[in-house]
């Protein structure tokens, strides 16, 4: 494992640059100077094919995203797909809207996954739980994402803490962070930009408070941070990916 945090690419910031020339935007994020990858998606490769291209150019693996369908239904598919990959986190990125409608569907949830990360240590893979700004819809009183942590044994689940949904919940994410210390060894780092429309911006050009993020991220074990910008508009990706890693060569990350 890593000693401190190492700072890797999400690759749906780059979806569509993956589907044309997968081997060619690992390059091209090589030489901007990132490390490692978390992939997300496989378009038209087998994970084999994927490991072989993060091989070529020195890429670690940051864990890969996996649905909840996939792991539930074809969990043996799901974990080949994260052993090729050559990681242990396994991370569900995203929750249907008809499994988080209520209160007990949070509280299913959690017990849901508990069971599916034991499953997963006793093949060698952890579990991980990738957040939006839904989860902070209330249920008298409390938040799902709370419901949620409080049903599983966090041991189990972990948090893959998305700083920019976070904010667009109208939370801190520091305070989060130190919340899930100890168990937020994946960390997305996104920033929110200024306005209204709270659009997604490079890391370190918008209205996140890097130093504290950082710090509690190091206090709290953080081994990964994946940086991810949904949508780069009007920039390119790559453009806003060789931007994020420059503020995190800046901040001495890298």
């Amino acid at each position: 494992m890593p000693k401190k945090p190492v700072v890797a690419m999400q690759m749906y910031s780059l979806r569509e640059e993956c589907a044309a020339d997968y081997p060619g935007t690992i390059k091209r994020l090589a030489k901007i100077g990132y490390k490692a990858i978390q992939v997300s998606g496989l378009h038209k490769y087998t994970a084999e094919e994927i490991r072989r291209m993060m091989d070529d150019y020195g890429m670690g693996s940051a864990g890969t995203h996996i649905s909840l369908d996939l792991l539930e239904k074809e969990f043996n598919k799901a974990v080949d797909i994260v052993m090729a990959l050559g990681t242990e986190w396994l991370i569900v990125p995203w929750l249907p809207e008809d499994r988080r409608k209520t209160a007990g569907d949070w509280r299913k949830l959690g017990a849901i996954m508990t069971k599916l990360g034991n499953k997963l240590r006793g093949v060698g893979l952890r579990l991980a739980y990738h957040n939006h700004s839904f989860e902070f819809n209330t249920f008298n009183g409390k938040y799902g994402y709370d419901l949620f942590y409080e049903s599983v044994d966090r041991d189990l689940v972990h948090t893959e803490i998305d700083t920019y949904w976070i904010r667009h919940a109208n939370e801190d994410p520091v305070a989060y962070l130190k919340k899930f210390a100890g168990h937020i060894q994946v960390v997305h780092f996104k920033d929110m930009g200024r306005g209204p429309d709270r659009p997604m911006v490079p890391v370190g050009e918008g209205i996140l408070d890097w130093p504290k993020i950082i710090a509690a991220c190091k206090k709290g074990g953080t081994e990964w941070i994946c940086i991810e910008q949904d949508n780069a508009a009007p920039l390119t990706p790559l453009v806003a990916a060789r931007i994020s890693f420059g503020n995190c060569k800046k901040w001495k990350l890298v």
